[in-house]
C-alpha cells in the first residue's frame, strides 16, 4: 500500500498548511508536526467541520499516543480502514506512516466527496468540450497544463482566457494555473511545473490531491451561489403566497355572493297553471345545472386546490398557516354550497311534482280523446253491417261463414266493452281533478254510451234471424252432401272405365290378346249394377230440387261439396255406353293379327332349328379335319374342298331364312318362343364357318407348301400335329406359352428366359400372347429341315447333263468346302435332332459361299458338319 510517499511529500506538506491557515498554524516537516496529534485533530477538525474530543495538553509520550488516538479513532469513524497504521509509528515520526495517514485522510475527506467513476473524477468531464484536453488519468492528462487551465476557465472565465493557450507550452500553462490557483482560488502551489514536465508520468496520488483542492474550492463558490438563489427562491415563494392570499379571498367573496343571489330563487315554489309555462320553468332550471353551475363548482374546486396549497406553501416556508377574513373559511364556503345543494334539490323535486301533475292531467285528456277516437273508428258502419239482410240469399255455407263472422264479431263486441268502461272511467276522473273542458268530455262520452246500447239491440236481432235461416239450409245441405259422396265414386269409375276402353294396348302373343278380351267381358258384366247406381244418385238430386220447390227456396245450381253436376254423370254414362262396342272391334282385330304373327314364328323357327345345328356339326367336322393326322395333307386338303362345296350350296337355305326374318321384322315380332336361334345367331354362325373353312384350306396348302420346300416327310408334320394336340389343352388351335415352353422342352429343348424370349418372338411376332399351328410348323420346319447332301446334288447334276457331270466332280469335293462352323449361325445342329420322331441329326441350310478356283461363279453349299479347321482350296 506504502510506495515512495517522498515523492509527493511537498505536495501533502501544501495541502494540509492549506487547511490549517484556517486554523491560523502551518507545519513544517510532516512526520514532527504531527507527533504530538494536537495538528493532527486540528487538521481533521478543519476538514470535517466537527468538533473532536479534547486533546491532552502534556508533552509525555503517553499523551502523544492518547492524541494521535483520538484522530485515528475519528477516522475510522468514518468508514476508513487504516491498515498497518499505528499511533506509535505517528509519535516516533514514522515518515511512511505518517504519509500514509494523510493520504488516507485526503482520500476521505477530500476526494470521497467527488462523484467517483473507475479512476477518473465524473466532476471533470466538465472539461470534455474543451481543445486539447482529454481527461482520461490522473498523470499524463495534466502534464501539458490545458485540463488545469480548462477546469479553472470552466468555473471562472474571467481568470484565464483559453483561447490564447498552446498545446506546446506545457510550463507556461501549468505556471499560468498555478498562479491563478494560488492568487484568485486560495490553493497553495503543491506541484512543480518543470518536475511535471520532465517526468515521463507524474505521480498520480500529488496530481489528484491538487486537483482536489479546484473541487473544494468551486464547491464553496457553488453553495455560495445556491445561497443566493435559495433567497431569491423565498422571496419569490413569499410573493407567490401574498398573491394566492388575495385570490383565495376575492374567490371566496365572489362565490358566496352568488349563492346568496341564487338561494331566493331556488326558493321560489309558485306554480304555474300551464303546461308550457311549468316547462319553461325546467328549462331554466338546466340551464342553471348545465350553464351556470358548473364554472361555479370549478372555481370553489380551485378555491379548495389554492387554499390547500397556500397552506403547503406556508408549511413548507415554515411560515404561519393562512387565516381567511370571518365568513370566508373553506369550511363556511361548504356550507353555504351545501345550503345551495339541499335548496336545489327541493327545487328540482317541485319541478317535476308539478310538471308531473300538469302532465297527468294532459295525459288523461289526450287519452280520452285516442280511446274516443280508437272506439268511434270501430263503431263506423257497424250499425248498418248488423242492419244488412244477407242471409236470405245466402246458401248454407255462407249462412254458416256469415254466422261464424257474426260470431267473431259479438266478440270484438264483448272485448270493446272494456274500452267503453275505461272511456267513462277516464271521463270520471277528469271531472274530479276539474279539468278546464269537462263539458266537452261528458258530452262525449254520453254519445259513445247510447251507441254503445244500440249495437247490443241490433246484434241480438242479427243473431235470431241467421240461426233460423241456417236450420232451412240444413237439410239441403245434408242431401248435398249425400249427392257428393255418391257422385264421386261413381264418377271415378267412369272416368276409370273410359281411359280403360280408349287405352291404347300392345301384345306379342294370342295369349296376351285373350286375357284382355277376358278382361273386356268381366267389365261388360258390371254394366246393368252400374246403371242401379246412376239412377240412385240422380233421385238424390231430385229431392233437393222438391225441397227448393216447396220452401221456396232459391238454389245457387252449385254442389257445395262436389263440382259434378247431374248433366255430366248423364253425359259420362252415355259415353261408357258408346265406348263397349268399339273396345269388342278392335280386341277382334289384334286377334286376327296374333294369329297370323304366330304362323310367322312357326315357320321362322322349324329353318333355324334345322340350320343352326347344321352349322354347328360342320363346324365341328371341319375342326376335327383339321387336327385329324390320319392321311396325307393332300387327302385332308380333298375333304376340305368336299366340304366347302357343300356348305357354298347350303347358301340357298340360308337365304330361305332371311326372306322369313324379313317377313317377321316386317310384322313387328321380336320374340320366337319355338326356337333358341335368331337370325343374328344364325348370321355370325354362317360366317365364321364360312371363315373356317377357308382359313383350314388356307393352313394345309400352307402346310403343303413348307413340306415341298423344307423336304418334310408327312410323318413329321404328323409327328408336329401330334405333339400340338398335346399341347393344346384348350383345344382351340392355340397354344399358350405355357403350353408352348412345355412342348419345346418335352422336345429337348434346353430353355432359358433369354433363348425362349427369341423363340416367342419368331412364332408370335405380333404379340398376341397365343401360338398358331401354323406358327408352330413354320418354328418346327426351319429347326428340322432336310438340307441337300453331295451325294443328291451330285445326282441332281447327272439328271440334269445327262451324266456330263466330270467338270462338278471338284467342285463336289468335301475337302474343296469352306467351313463355316464357326461363323455361320446356321451350320449348328437343330436341338430338335432329339425329338423322339427323328433318328438322326439333319443338316441346315447355310448362306456362306464357298467358290471354286476353276468356277469362277459362287455356289450356295454347306456342310453338314464339316471337320473343324477345313477350308476352301486356294
Amino acid at each position: 500500500m506504502f510506495l515512495n510517499y517522498l515523492d509527493f511529500y511537498a505536495t501533502f506538506t501544501a495541502w494540509c498548511n492549506s487547511h490549517l491557515r484556517k486554523a491560523g498554524t502551518q507545519i513544517e516537516n510532516i512526520e514532527e508536526d504531527f507527533r504530538n496529534g494536537l495538528k493532527l485533530m486540528l487538521l481533521l477538525e478543519v476538514i470535517s467541520g466537527e468538533r473532536l474530543p479534547k486533546p491532552d495538553k502534556g508533552k509525555m509520550r503517553f499523551h502523544k499516543i492518547a492524541n494521535v488516538n483520538k484522530a485515528l479513532d475519528f477516522i475510522c469513524s468514518k468508514g476508513v480502514k487504516l491498515v498497518s497504521i499505528g499511533a506509535e509509528e505517528i509519535v516516533d515520526g514514522n515518515v511512511k506512516m505518517t504519509l500514509g495517514m494523510i493520504w488516507t485522510i485526503i482520500l476521505r475527506f477530500a476526494i470521497q466527496d467527488i462523484s467517483v467513476e473507475g479512476e477518473h473524477f465524473s466532476w471533470l468531464g466538465k472539461t470534455a468540450p474543451y481543445r486539447n484536453v482529454n481527461v482520461q488519468n490522473f498523470h499524463i492528462s495534466w502534464k501539458d497544463g490545458l485540463a488545469l487551465c480548462a477546469l479553472i476557465h470552466r468555473h471562472r472565465p474571467d481568470l484565464i482566457d483559453y483561447s490564447k493557450l498552446r498545446k506546446d507550452d506545457p510550463m507556461g500553462n501549468l505556471n499560468t494555473a498555478f498562479e491563478v490557483a494560488e492568487k484568485y482560488l486560495d490553493i497553495p502551489k503543491m506541484l512543480d511545473a518543470e518536475d511535471i514536465v520532465n517526468t515521463p508520468k507524474p505521480d498520480e496520488k500529488a496530481i489528484m490531491t491538487y486537483v482536489s483542492c479546484f473541487y473544494h474550492a468551486f464547491a464553496g463558490a457553488e453553495q455560495a451561489e445556491t445561497a443566493a438563489k435559495r433567497i431569491c427562491k423565498v422571496l419569490a415563494v413569499n410573493q407567490e403566497n401574498e398573491k394566492l392570499m388575495e385570490e383565495y379571498e376575492k374567490l371566496a367573496s365572489e362565490l358566496l355572493e352568488w349563492i346568496r343571489r341564487t338561494i331566493p330563487w331556488l326558493e321560489n315554489r309558485v306554480a304555474e297553471q300551464t303546461m308550457r309555462a311549468m316547462q319553461q320553468k325546467l328549462e331554466d332550471f338546466r340551464d342553471y345545472r348545465r350553464v351556470h353551475k358548473p364554472p361555479k363548482v370549478q372555481e370553489k374546486c380551485q378555491l379548495e386546490i389554492n387554499f390547500n396549497t397556500l397552506q403547503t406553501k406556508l408549511r413548507l416556508s415554515n411560515r404561519p398557516a393562512f387565516m381567511p377574513s370571518e365568513g370566508k373559511m373553506v369550511s363556511d364556503i361548504a356550507n353555504a354550497w351545501k345550503g345551495l345543494e339541499q335548496v336545489e334539490k327541493g327545487y328540482e323535486e317541485w319541478l317535476l311534482t308539478e310538471i308531473r301533475r300538469l302532465e297527468r292531467l294532459d295525459h288523461l285528456a289526450e287519452k280520452f280523446k285516442q280511446k274516443c277516437s280508437l272506439h268511434e273508428s270501430w263503431t263506423s258502419g257497424k250499425v248498418e253491417l248488423l242492419s244488412m239482410k244477407d242471409y236470405e240469399s245466402a246458401s248454407l255455407m255462407e249462412i254458416r261463414a256469415l254466422m261464424r263472422k257474426h260470431e267473431a264479431f259479438e266478440s270484438d263486441l264483448a272485448a270493446h266493452q272494456d274500452r267503453v268502461e275505461q272511456i267513462a272511467a277516464i271521463a270520471q276522473e277528469l271531472n274530479e281533478l276539474d279539468y278546464h273542458d269537462a263539458v266537452t268530455i261528458n258530452a262525449r262520452c254520453q254519445g259513445i254510451c247510447d251507441q254503445w246500447d244500440n249495437l247490443g239491440t241490433l246484434t241480438q236481432k242479427r243473431r235470431d234471424s241467421l240461426e233460423r235461416v241456417e236450420k232451412l239450409w240444413e237439410t239441403i245441405d245434408q242431401l248435398y252432401l249425400e249427392f257428393a259422396k255418391r257422385a264421386a265414386p261413381f264418377n271415378n269409375w267412369m272416368d276409370g272405365a273410359m281411359e280403360d276402353l280408349q287405352d291404347m294396348f300392345i301384345v306379342h302373343s294370342i295369349e296376351e290378346i285373350q286375357s284382355l278380351i277376358t278382361a273386356h267381358d268381366q267389365f261388360k258384366a258390371t254394366l246393368p249394377e252400374a246403371d242401379k247406381e246412376r239412377i240412385a244418385t240422380m233421385g238424390i238430386q231430385n229431392e233437393i230440387v222438391k225441397i227448393a220447390q216447396t220452401y221456396g227456396i232459391k238454389l245457387s245450381g252449385v254442389n257445395p261439396y262436389t263440382n259434378l253436376s247431374p248433366q255430366d254423370i248423364t253425359d259420362k254414362w252415355d259415353a261408357v255406353k258408346h265406348l263397349v262396342p268399339l273396345r269388342d272391334q278392335m280386341l277382334q282385330e289384334e286377334v286376327a293379327r296374333q294369329q297370323s304373327n304366330e304362323r310367322l314364328r312357326r315357320q321362322f323357327a322349324a329353318q333355324a332349328n334345322i340350320i343352326g345345328p347344321w352349322i354347328q356339326t360342320k363346324m365341328e367336322e371341319i375342326s376335327h379335319v383339321s387336327v385329324d393326322i390320319a392321311g396325307s395333307l393332300e387327302e385332308q386338303m380333298s375333304n376340305l374342298k368336299q366340304y366347302e362345296q357343300n356348305i357354298i350350296n347350303y347358301k340357298c337355305n340360308i337365304d330361305k331364312l332371311e326372306g322369313d326374318h324379313q317377313l317377321s321384322q316386317e310384322s313387328l315380332i321380336f320374340d320366337n318362343k319355338h326356337t333358341n336361334y335368331t337370325m343374328e345367331h344364325v348370321r355370325v354362325g354362317w360366317e365364321q364357318l364360312l371363315t373356317t373353312i377357308a382359313r383350314t384350306i388356307n393352313e394345309v396348302e400352307n402346310q403343303i407348301l413348307t413340306r415341298d420346300a423344307k423336304g418334310i416327310s408327312q410323318e413329321q408334320l404328323n409327328e408336329f400335329r401330334a405333339s400340338f394336340n398335346h399341347f393344346d389343352r384348350k383345344r382351340n388351335g392355340m397354344m399358350d406359352p405355357d403350353d408352348f415352353r412345355a412342348c419345346l422342352i418335352s422336345m429337348g429343348y434346353d430353355l432359358g428366359e433369354v433363348e425362349f424370349a427369341r423363340i416367342m418372338t419368331l412364332v408370335d411376332s405380333n404379340n398376341t400372347g397365343v401360338v398358331t399351328f401354323q406358327a408352330f410348323i413354320d418354328f418346327m420346319t426351319r429347326e428340322t429341315a432336310e438340307t441337300d447332301t453331295a451325294d443328291q446334288v451330285m445326282a441332281s447334276f447327272k439328271i440334269l447333263a445327262s451324266d456330263k457331270v466330270s467338270w462338278a466332280a471338284p467342285l463336289l469335293h468335301t475337302s474343296q468346302w469352306k467351313n463355316c462352323a464357326g461363323s455361320c449361325p446356321q451350320s449348328r445342329p437343330t436341338t430338335a435332332s432329339a425329338a423322339p420322331w427323328t433318328t438322326s441329326p439333319s443338316p441346315v441350310p447355310c448362306t456362306e459361299r464357298a467358290t471354286y478356283k476353276h468356277n469362277p461363279d459362287p455356289l450356295l453349299f454347306c456342310s453338314p458338319r464339316p471337320p473343324t479347321g477345313f477350308a476352301p482350296m486356294p
